[in-house]
């Protein structure tokens, strides 16, 4: 019983409490896409974060409408909403993954610049020494672009470019897309088969020649 007579809620196993998703306006809002996808396939709770330019890439880039993509997650925050749930330290979650993440949005997260929800609920998960994995979505490089991925992990953040790999022998863009959706997910201890891992069987000697 609560000190007012109540019953309290019953606490969330950690495996049972809420991924925080976020996509933003970099160009590859498919990986967010994906990424609830695979979190609504697999039964895990997600909690959505939709910036205004990641809206207008939605409709550019994939035949996915707003409301199909809001379909997907169990809650959906305003972006504007700086009061919302994830933005409390109190509010639990099993972590958070921004896909894909713009350099706007490693910039105030770097800088503890806290001016949206993404950015608040990002600076919250850093804090709690939750699980923050950043998608950054930028090429070419230059050199402010790296310092502030190096910062942001010296604060505790997991900086995974979507970068495929072709040893699962992709057939399809889904496949490389699947495949660093679940990259996201081992960062944070999420099960799925949504690519074929590397065993160390298919190696073969290069030919005497190669290097």
């Amino acid at each position: 019983m609560s000190a007012g007579g109540g019953t309290r809620p019953a606490l969330r196993r950690d495996a049972d409490l809420p991924v925080v998703v976020a996509i933003t306006g970099a160009t590859g809002v498919i990986y967010g896409v994906e990424l609830l996808r695979a979190l609504r396939d697999l039964g895990q709770e997600a909690h959505l974060i939709l910036s205004e330019a990641a809206g207008m890439n939605l409709g550019i880039e994939t035949p996915y409408s707003l409301d199909e993509v809001r379909g997907m997650a169990a809650v959906v925050y305003p972006n504007r909403d700086v009061g919302a749930a994830p933005a409390s330290g109190s509010f639990r979650t099993r972590g958070m993954i921004v896909a894909p993440c713009t350099i706007k949005t490693l910039s105030a997260i770097a800088n503890s610049f806290t001016y949206n929800l993404v950015v608040r609920a990002a600076d919250v998960t850093l804090k709690e020494q939750r699980k923050l994995v950043l998608m950054v979505r930028e090429t070419p490089l230059h050199k402010g672009h790296l310092e502030l991925m190096a910062r942001a992990a010296d604060y505790g953040a997991v900086i995974l470019p979507p970068m495929p790999a072709f040893y699962h022998h992709p057939q399809t863009i889904q496949d490389l897309v699947r495949q660093t959706v679940g990259k996201a997910l081992d960062q944070l201890g999420i099960e799925h088969d949504l690519f074929r891992r590397w065993s160390g069987h298919e190696l073969q000697a290069l030919p005497a020649s190669g290097t």
